[in-house]
């Protein structure tokens, strides 16, 4: 079992976990993620490493509530006990080859190129890095990514924070600037195909983290498959990270709502909520 250390919010149904797991923060890097079980009867659930200290011995993951098991989780206190915390897990991010990077991250995909901000910033490959959220109150992360970043660009759908409009605005701005060789971009579905649609044009090389249904981690349920350039990938062994010019988006999405209306029936026994 693993501790939790520190338990905070960070938005509507967000929160940050430091989890107490020496084992696997000696081996984590960025990219790399984890699949834990809030008890001994919870689903195998996936979350990316968010950040990481071997010293310490400590994992960061941010968690949105969104069905049974990150509800289950979110019960747990300050100081309880995650009954399973198994990884690091996945390939780590490697681009090692590119000078001038720009991160993309909207919505909980902040906890992906959060740590990869970091590690370019330590050795001397600081990238831009463009956050998008609908409204100021799930911006996350803004003083961390304000120290490890060239630039920091936000925007929210609502104009509710700093600029109105899509993270795909600002990058198409800097690409007609000719300001990056490599773009990264984490985050829902949709926004990760809308900036592999936009940088297509610009023949941008671009990597996304993908985050399909994921049971067992090691390649053998087969839930996490999808079609990459035309082939079958594993999403835990293979990736996450992908690219994103050759992911077939069609596919990959209606995968993953596929049990939408299983896990709503399953939340709403949870917590008693009607249908």
């Amino acid at each position: 079992m693993n501790k939790i250390i520190t338990k905070r919010r960070l938005a509507c149904n967000v929160c940050e976990y430091v989890v107490d797991a020496p084992r696997v923060a000696k081996k984590a890097k960025p990219g790399m993620f984890i699949i834990l079980r809030a008890d001994e009867e919870g689903e195998r659930i996936p979350f990316t490493i968010c950040d990481y200290s071997a010293e310490e011995g400590t994992v960061t993951i941010l968690v949105q509530e969104v069905g049974y098991s990150t509800a289950k989780l979110a019960q747990i206190p300050e100081g309880g006990y995650i009954h399973d915390f198994v990884g690091p897990l996945g390939k780590p991010t490697d681009l090692s080859e590119f000078s001038r990077i720009c991160l993309v991250g909207g919505g909980i995909g902040t906890a992906v190129i959060y740590p990869q901000a970091k590690y370019l910033k330590s050795i001397g490959k600081a990238a831009d890095i463009i956050v998008g959220a609908r409204n100021r109150s799930l911006i996350m992360y803004e003083d961390e990514f304000k120290a490890s970043a060239k630039e920091l660009f936000l925007t929210t759908d609502d104009g509710s924070y700093i600029r109105k409009g899509f993270v795909t605005d600002v990058l198409r701005e800097n690409l007609d600037k000719g300001l990056y060789d490599c773009v990264m971009a984490v985050g829902p579905m949709p926004m990760m195909r809308a900036v592999c649609n936009l940088t297509k044009e610009y023949g941008i090389k671009t990597v996304v983290s993908m985050n399909p249904v994921m049971v067992d981690g090691t390649g053998m349920c087969g839930g996490c498959r999808i079609k990459v350039g035309g082939q079958i990938k594993y999403a835990c062994v293979d990736g996450p990270e992908f690219d994103g010019h050759e992911i077939d988006w069609t596919e990959a999405m209606n995968r993953l709502g596929a049990y939408k209306e299983k896990e709503k029936e399953t939340y709403c026994r949870l917590t008693g909520e009607k249908e």
